[in-house]
């Protein structure tokens, strides 16, 4: 008699070397396979699709936490929301009332006439419990359509470097180069200047962040690199 065995939930968090599973299973992204068991390589979000035992690993992934402020790109549209990619492992829903500053008529109106495919917004998360899809609102101070600027970005486990503490260095950035610049916890980055100059002027101090972020005395490299480059 076969054994078959599911040794996860739905997006369980797996270690390398976990025992995922035994049985006849298809191996997939970051699983082996010894002798019908089937094991974990990475740190990640285990899941079975179509008998197929994989892992999403977690590196350079965000993980979506209430409160957090995201920049997400539709790639969906249904009748009431809009599906967007938030550089998750899960899709987020933003449901059009929590856009929208008047009741959404299915009947009459288009959702797409106000948000469509491929456009950015920058919302907050509402709720999010790891077994369902995090949701979005769009309303409040700071959020909402993205009408211009630059979009760039990091790994997410970079974004605290990059605001710095207490926020020190998004003020420095934003002090030598005027741009506003909105962090997004999924590292997105909107950068809107007075001119296209200074949005890469920003892009390429981020990147330098990123790469330069386990070295000491990053505040004053920045601030030297900003300096000379204007």
């Amino acid at each position: 008699m076969i054994n078959i065995t599911i040794n996860f939930t739905p997006r369980q968090i797996v270690s390398p070397g976990y025992l995922l599973a035994e049985g006849k299973y298809e191996v997939g992204e970051n699983v082996y396979k010894e002798n019908d068991k089937f094991y974990s390589t990475v740190i990640g979000l285990a899941e079975l699709r179509n008998n197929t035992i994989a892992v999403i690993p977690l590196r350079g992934l965000y993980i979506p936490s209430v409160g957090d402020l995201v920049i997400g790109k539709i790639i969906d549209v249904i009748p009431t929301a809009w599906i967007l990619d938030i550089r998750a492992p899960w899709n987020a829903i933003l449901f059009a009332k929590e856009f929208l500053t008047k009741p959404l008529n299915v009947l009459k109106e288009d959702i797409r006439s106000y948000l469509d495919v491929g456009e950015m917004v920058i919302a907050k998360v509402t709720s999010f419990d790891r077994t369902k899809n995090p949701l979005l609102t769009a309303k409040g101070q700071g959020l909402g359509k993205v009408q211009k600027g630059m979009i760039i970005e990091v790994n997410p486990t970079r974004v605290p470097r990059i605001i710095g503490k207490k926020g020190s260095m998004i003020s420095l950035l934003k002090k030598e180069t005027g741009c506003q610049i909105y962090v997004g916890k999924n590292g997105r980055i909107l950068i809107s200047g007075k001119s296209r100059e200074d949005e890469i002027l920003v892009s390429e101090a981020i990147k330098k962040i990123e790469l330069e972020a386990h070295i000491g005395g990053l505040t004053d490299r920045i601030k030297d690199f900003l300096i000379k480059r204007r």
